[in-house]
C-alpha cells in the first residue's frame, strides 16, 4: 500500500494510464514495472442467532398493558429486535396474549 505525500489517502492504481492515483488531491505517482499493484478486500460475515419459541410451553416474554388492534385486549407479549441501521431506534414488536395477533411498533 502506497498513501499520498500531501494529503495521506490511499493511492490507487489506475492501469490504464499506468500511475497512481490520490482520489482527494489528485496527486499522481507512475508505476514501477517490476511492482504489481492489485486491489483485494475481505468480507466478515457474521452469524445471526435465531430463537425458536415453542408456544405450547408457553411465551417466556415480559408482558405490557397495550391494546391489541384486532381484538382490543389490553395485555401483550413485547420483545424489541434491531431491525433498521444502528443509528435508528429499534422496533418494538407485539403479540397479543389473548388472540396471538402479533403487530410492531416503529417509534
Amino acid at each position: 500500500m502506497k498513501f499520498c505525500p500531501k494529503c495521506k489517502n490511499l493511492l490507487l492504481p489506475d492501469h490504464q494510464r499506468k500511475v497512481l492515483k490520490c482520489r482527494v488531491c489528485d496527486y499522481e505517482e507512475s508505476i514501477t514495472k517490476n511492482t504489481k499493484y492489485v486491489i483485494s478486500g475481505k468480507v466478515n460475515k457474521t452469524s445471526k442467532e435465531i430463537v425458536f419459541i415453542d408456544e405450547t410451553k408457553g411465551l417466556n416474554l415480559p408482558t405490557i398493558e397495550v391494546e391489541c388492534p384486532k381484538c382490543h385486549n389490553n395485555l401483550a407479549y413485547w420483545w424489541i429486535i434491531q431491525t433498521r441501521r444502528a443509528d435508528e431506534p429499534p422496533t418494538t414488536f407485539y403479540k397479543c396474549v389473548k388472540c396471538k395477533y402479533s403487530w410492531r411498533d416503529y417509534k
